[in-house]
């Protein structure tokens, strides 16, 4: 059996019937040239007779109850999966557009998972217009997290678009780091030594720590230095209780468009993101009269696991951001953001990575302590909204030759945080995904909307443009006499 790590086992303590602690990948496709009408058909039947299934697809709860979940959790290979019950075919009434899709993922991702297997789903859906099929995968977040869960997904896709007869996602082994041989060797001397190991970097991390909590602790007493604390935002429609039903909204750029705004404004990548959400936010705020005085704060996840790391499970850190949404000036509201992040880049940067996962714990446990007592959505919230950014391919993929137009992260949601914004990086274009509390945030297909208009908006603000060419005179033809 293999222990669930503590960061993991605080998603499998806050799960409950209104906050299914579950993410999503949806990928949709275009059918390869002259495709059978039973391409579909076909392969979901192959990927339901490949029966070899990998980690962490095979991993479910040693004990599957309350107590089991809170007490000492732990995960065991599952040898006898029912694949008929997790792979699922659907269809959209043809031709399926892409609100119709929108309306079927939100409708099973409000669905748990079943705590008695392993804990995912996958979802062949067809009949989307354009010749197009779509696959949804949701897999609890104490398995995964974003960049762990776009890497499992990845694994399985091909540059080739001529490669068939492919494996199935579940069946993709993780790529293993090559060892030294005896590496492994299980010594009481090698042991006491990777104890004592363990000792030392805690004790020389301890200073440090103790000193980054101490500054995000005064980071209120010292708004100079542009560094954002937990329970720093106002009390917002964004922060209150949730229930079961999600909503899902989509949109996406071409990356040069954003990253041609972040060269003109000398700001990140990701604080072009985050200026278009808290643009966004703050007109469908306004327009529900619901804006408060103060600003909105974002909650960042960073990743911190090594490139060539290949495992699952959480690997994250956290930065807090001011979203500035109670500036109306656009520019001066990007200025805002780019202080705000390059303050909380530095603060988490200062920590040696020895460190990060106790900061982490530390920093987070308010937000995850307020999730376990039921107080989340009745207080003030550690902030706001979730806003992440997650790195994915760079090439074209293909799945048995059908091309991958588009991947859409699909995110969990909790009391007190209404909605999660999550962008996917993919060949060129950005993908957001809008993912909100049917009943509490209304109407949230908007945003989606507001975050183009708010690209616009920018754009004609920095971009020069185009100097209209210059009239040529019309010369004066003499009529002859």
């Amino acid at each position: 059996m293999k222990r669930v790590n503590t960061l993991d086992a605080s998603w499998l303590a806050v799960e409950s019937e209104d906050t299914p602690m579950q993410v999503g990948t949806l990928q949709i496709f275009s059918l390869p040239e002259g495709a059978p009408e039973t391409f579909l058909r076909d392969m979901v039947t192959r990927m339901k007779t490949n029966c070899d299934v990998a980690s962490p697809w095979n991993y479910k709860l040693a004990n599957a109850g309350l107590f089991g979940r809170l007490l000492s959790p732990h995960w065991k290979v599952d040898r006898h999966i029912d694949l008929d019950y997790h792979v699922r075919h659907s269809g959209l009434p043809k031709p399926g557009s892409e609100r119709e899709l929108g309306i079927l993922v939100s409708r099973l991702h409000s669905n748990p998972l079943d705590f008695a297997r392993p804990l995912w789903e996958c979802h062949i859906i067809e009949g989307l217009e354009n010749n197009r099929f779509a696959l949804y995968t949701k897999m609890h977040h104490s398995l995964i997290d974003g960049i762990s869960g776009v890497r499992l997904m990845q694994r399985i896709l091909s540059t080739d678009p001529d490669e068939i007869n492919m494996l199935a996602p579940w069946s993709v082994k993780p790529q293993r780091n090559h060892k030294v041989a005896g590496d492994n060797a299980a010594t009481i001397s090698r042991a006491f030594q990777e104890a004592l190991q363990a000792l030392k970097i805690q004790a020389d991390s301890a200073p440090r720590l103790i000193s980054a909590i101490s500054r995000i602790a005064s980071a209120a007493r010292h708004p100079e230095d542009h560094l954002t604390a937990p329970f720093a935002g106002p009390r917002s429609s964004l922060n209150r209780r949730v229930t079961g039903q999600r909503r899902l909204a989509t949109q996406h750029y071409e990356l040069s468009r954003l990253k041609a705004l972040a060269k003109q404004a000398e700001v990140s990548l990701n604080d072009i993101v985050l200026y278009l959400c808290s643009t966004a936010l703050r007109r469908f705020l306004m327009e529900q009269h619901r804006l408060p005085d103060t600003s909105l704060t974002s909650g960042i996840p960073v990743n911190i696991r090594p490139a060539d790391d290949q495992d699952t499970g959480t690997a994250i850190s956290f930065m807090i951001a001011n979203l500035a949404t109670n500036v109306a000036d656009p520019l001066e509201r990007l200025d805002h953001i780019r202080a705000s992040t390059a303050s909380a880049k530095t603060h988490l940067q200062s920590l040696p990575r020895s460190a990060l996962n106790q900061y982490t714990m530390l920093l987070m446990s308010p937000y995850i302590l307020q999730l376990m007592t039921g107080l989340g959505g009745r207080v003030r919230p550690a902030f706001n909204v979730t806003i992440s950014n997650v790195p994915g391919p760079e090439q074209t993929l293909y799945y048995e030759g059908a091309k991958l137009e588009a991947m859409y992260p699909v995110s969990l949601i909790t009391h007190g945080g209404a909605l999660n914004i999550t962008c996917l990086s993919y060949a060129g274009s950005l993908n957001f995904g809008f993912t909100g509390c049917r009943d509490t945030l209304p109407s949230m297909q908007k945003l989606a909307v507001y975050t183009g208009e708010a690209l616009d908006e920018l754009e004609s603000l920095l971009l020069p443009k185009p100097k209209a060419k210059p009239k040529t005179p019309r010369k004066r033809v003499k009529k002859a006499g």
